[in-house]
């Protein structure tokens, strides 16, 4: 169905090509999953598929690929929307429409699909992607999480025989990426379509592969089965981490698998203690924020519901909760910038400076009280510039560390003259975070800050907020990562529809909740452990070595 043959791909401004002699075979019906850091070129691979490279992204394409018998360096991306359907990380940029049941029909239109079809069509998929109360909803006014099964039922409408998913769960919860990854399967066994995937969460996806596409970073592109490719890659999922830790073969891919093989570990870690993810803290770490009877609705329809929050001094929270929930509708609110119906918010701030209600205060001191980065940070990003973006943020902080030096520590090396669109997810994460750290925030809101990055830029997020916990500040991430939460937070704040439904320690809230457990915690249930880290710490000290079964 999909053929790569020696292909290299060479952008213009890059010495080393993104892709080099690339030369595999993707059958019909079946799910390859593509796995590599950030920046090895898996959006090349993607877009290779259906012809946005070199059609749309420029460069030079060497070799050839054929999709169902169409060379793509012929058929432009127009030419080959029949056959090759595309979704890609953002799904507000391939929108078109103004509505969800709109957008679903809009691909079939162009393709000049039958209207009793259509309306057929359009029925299957609003079930299929749990979309059916939203169809009438406008595209801007819903979740995250929510624009992105659209994104990918608009694809699916269309009914193509290959399927090009960059990153499709990163913007969901937990349940919706189960739901959204069992129709994805679903296509592939029951109506043999081709999927392409490329996905930094593995530990969502890689049970469902049939095999696996490992780049990793010198341009090749490594295929295989996906035991024999995650037992050396340069990148895996925790429950691939684990069973390299204690020298499982073949390693493991599911949960279920890993239950089967872990009786004989956890026999020999029930003595243990893990070791805390976290450092311990004192119980009187003095209090940053409290909101008090917190209040928002969007025309009449409620989604903060009179939330009750204190946030402490050096704490690192999670707030999770599903798509919709009402998370970023509370950040916004806590910050100051956002609609609030009722409700009070106190910040403390330091020595001579602002303190009180950030709602009420000038934008200016608003910042120097609660500082937030979205969830897309280039929406704060408008220069055109690394060095303009953090002059900027000097002028308006007033004396300080300096926007530049905090860059240097959370992304040292970044160039000045760099243009902030250029930068990689990661790198324009730490950007906004200078930016806002410039007016020194006793309190630091991050909105979904792990979409779009792999496990190793993760770790490095781990040791960003952990400098913001340790310089006094308190620190609340919204995120649908259980793996990320169960590794940086203190505290888990777990809200639904518009009410917190549960607060405390971390290890108390996840392991309690099927959906929120992090791979370790299911595995090893009921023992303890959260992370591969502390099994890992647990098996050094019994001193037999490896863990075998």
């Amino acid at each position: 169905m999909i053929i790569f043959d020696q292909v290299t791909v060479l952008y213009d401004d890059t010495a080393e090509p993104a892709l080099r002699d690339v030369d595999l075979t993707i059958e019909e019906g079946e799910l390859c999953l593509v796995v590599g850091h950030t920046g090895v070129g898996k959006s090349t691979l993607l877009g290779a598929v259906n012809g946005l490279v070199p059609h749309f992204t420029g460069g030079t394409l060497h070799g050839r690929v054929t999709v169902d018998g169409r060379d793509t360096a012929h058929h432009p991306p127009r030419e080959l929307a029949d056959v090759v359907g595309v979704v890609g990380q953002d799904p507000l940029d391939g929108f078109v429409t103004d509505t969800v049941e709109e957008e679903l029909a809009y691909a079939m239109e162009q393709l000049a699909v039958p209207a009793a079809t259509m309306r057929k069509r359009v029925e299957e998929t609003l079930d299929l992607l749990g979309l059916a109360d939203l169809r009438h909803r406008a595209l801007h006014e819903l979740s995250g999480g929510q624009q992105q099964r659209v994104a990918i039922g608009s694809v699916l409408t269309a009914h193509p025989r290959v399927l090009v998913l960059d990153e499709p769960t990163s913007a969901l919860d937990p349940t919706a990426a189960e739901e959204v990854l069992a129709a994805v399967t679903r296509l592939v066994h029951d109506l043999g379509v081709t999927v392409l995937m490329a996905e930094h969460r593995l530990e969502r996806v890689v049970q469902y592969a049939d095999r696996v596409i490992h780049l990793p970073g010198d341009g090749r592109a490594v295929i295989g089965e996906p035991a024999g490719i995650l037992r050396t890659a340069s990148i895996a999922p925790p429950i691939v981490e684990l069973g390299r830790a204690v020298g499982w073969d073949p390693l493991p891919l599911s949960v279920r698998d890993a239950r089967r093989r872990a009786a004989p570990l956890r026999t020999r870690l029930a003595g243990h203690s893990p070791a805390p993810v976290r450092p311990a803290h004192s119980a009187d770490r003095p209090k940053l924020l409290s909101a008090r009877g917190v209040t928002v609705s969007y025309r009449g329809v409620p989604a903060v519901r009179e939330v009750d929050l204190d946030l402490h001094q050096g704490e690192i929270t999670a707030l999770m909760g599903r798509n919709g929930s009402g998370k970023s509708s509370l950040l916004w609110a806590l910050q100051g910038s956002g609609p609030r119906r009722a409700g009070k918010v106190d910040v403390t701030g330091t020595q001579g400076g602002p303190t009180g209600d950030p709602h009420t205060l000038s934008a200016a001191d608003a910042r120097r009280l609660v500082g937030l980065v979205p969830q897309t940070p280039a929406d704060l990003l408008y220069l055109e510039s690394v060095k303009q973006e953090l002059d900027q943020a000097d002028a308006e902080s007033g004396p300080g560390e300096g926007a530049r030096a905090i860059l240097d520590r959370l992304a040292p090396g970044i160039d000045g003259a760099t243009h902030p669109r250029d930068l990689s997810e990661g790198q324009k994460l730490a950007l906004v975070l200078a930016v806002q750290l410039a007016a020194a925030p006793r309190v630091m809101l991050l909105d979904e800050p792990t979409r779009g990055l792999d496990y190793r830029a993760k770790t490095a997020l781990i040791g960003i907020v952990d400098r913001l916990a340790a310089e006094g500040r308190a620190v609340v991430i919204s995120t649908h990562d259980v793996e990320f939460a169960a590794r940086a937070a203190d505290r888990v704040v777990v809200m639904a529809e518009g009410d917190i439904v549960a607060d405390g320690p971390t290890a108390d809230v996840i392991v309690a909740s099927p959906v929120f457990a992090p791979q370790t915690a299911k595995i090893l249930a009921p023992l303890p452990f959260l992370t591969v880290e502390q099994v890992a710490g647990a098996l050094t000290t019994d001193g037999h070595g490896e863990a075998r079964p």
